[in-house]
């Protein structure tokens, strides 16, 4: 009886050292992204600030797509959206995604698990710079997925993102 009730106890300790484990560090540098809403994980005044290295910690993934955007096919790289989502601990079934300008698009939540959509950091082996639709943009897998190359997709790669409203 005493060996379960430490295996439990136990049990219990790892659990709640695991859960400590996944709460979200405090960014130190510059917050690149936002995301409130309906998120279970935050690091402060109820939202999950990213900077740049949290994202960069992150698995990474390259695309190299054709886009509407340049004159020929680049190579993003970045964390999956879903890796970000669920980081943030997000159960919406909408994303809205704002821009340094303000400008809103909305996604459904099911494209971060149906795609290998990312939250390119890089373009070309390079951190993007706000001229060139950074510090983030959206990007689906546009090179995988031929049915993504059409205006609804690429109306929702959402260039200069600086937060995520989860709904």
């Amino acid at each position: 009886m005493k060996r379960i009730f430490l295996r439990t106890l136990l049990g219990g300790a790892l659990l709640l050292g695991s859960t400590m484990a996944s709460a979200l560090e405090t960014p130190k540098g510059p917050v690149v992204l936002t995301l409130s809403g309906k998120i279970s994980q935050n690091n402060g005044n109820k939202t999950a600030a990213f900077d740049d290295a949290m994202l960069a910690k992150l698995p990474q993934t390259k695309l190299t797509v054709p886009t509407p955007w340049y004159p020929g096919p680049q190579t993003f790289e970045g964390p999956l959206l879903r890796d970000v989502l669920a980081a943030a601990g997000a159960s919406g079934k909408v994303l809205n995604l704002t821009a340094l300008n303000d400008y809103i698009v909305t996604i459904p939540h099911d494209d971060a698990n149906r795609f290998d959509v990312i939250i390119a950091r890089r373009l070309n082996g390079k951190p993007m710079t706000v001229r060139e639709k950074g510090p983030l943009f959206i990007m689906y897998p546009f090179d995988s997925k031929p049915e993504l190359r059409q205006a609804e997709y690429y109306r929702r790669c959402s260039w200069q993102l600086n937060r995520i409203v989860v709904e």
